[in-house]
């Protein structure tokens, strides 16, 4: 496994070694061991969620103020870019963002740590995005982060006006949203 560090030093995108041939592929999605030798972390992931969404839906930025999750995602259909902004009142990257593109044939993952707000954009037809999650979901403590919030700034490769839930588009700016210590 490759641990490429992005613009915010603990959001890394981790590329695993495929072995492929002529019927097809395999990689390890995760080996615990390597992913801790690799990045230094030690995560217990306790839920797995899989969602599929379709061109132009936007899903964030959603994070949990207590009970926070760090997540280990990846796409196994489809490609979609992917964010991270972090919500750490105390760090130096507060309000900052890093981003990657996620799909089936990069076979990238993105770590996103406790204290981030997480997002993406389907850039394909249609994609299924897999998520491990180190706590478990607690809708009493979801929190959303307006998307295309000006402070932040996140340059979204969008076609037109994003797909959004009822409550992405009531999310909050930065200025205003519940942020961890």
């Amino acid at each position: 496994m490759n641990v490429i560090q992005t613009e915010i030093p603990e959001v890394l995108i981790l590329e695993p070694r495929v072995f492929g041939d002529e019927r097809g592929f395999f990689f390890e999605s995760l080996n615990q061991r390597v992913f801790e030798e690799k990045t230094g972390l030690k995560p217990r992931f306790v839920q797995d969620n899989h969602s599929r969404s379709t061109n132009n839906v936007l899903r964030g930025l959603h994070y949990q103020i207590r009970q926070p999750q760090a997540k280990l995602v990846r796409v196994v259909v489809g490609e979609v870019f992917d964010v991270a902004v972090d919500l750490r009142k105390n760090s130096p990257t507060f309000g900052k963002w890093a981003s990657t593109t996620l799909s089936a044939e990069n076979k990238r993952q993105l770590w996103i740590p406790e204290g981030f707000a997480h997002g993406f954009l389907v850039l394909s037809d249609t994609a299924d995005f897999l998520y491990k999650t180190t706590d478990y979901y607690a809708p009493e403590h979801e929190r959303c982060v307006v998307w295309n919030d000006p402070d932040i700034g996140i340059e979204w490769p969008l076609s037109g006006e994003p797909v959004l839930a009822a409550k992405d588009k009531a999310g909050k700016p930065l200025k205003q949203a519940e942020v961890f210590p």
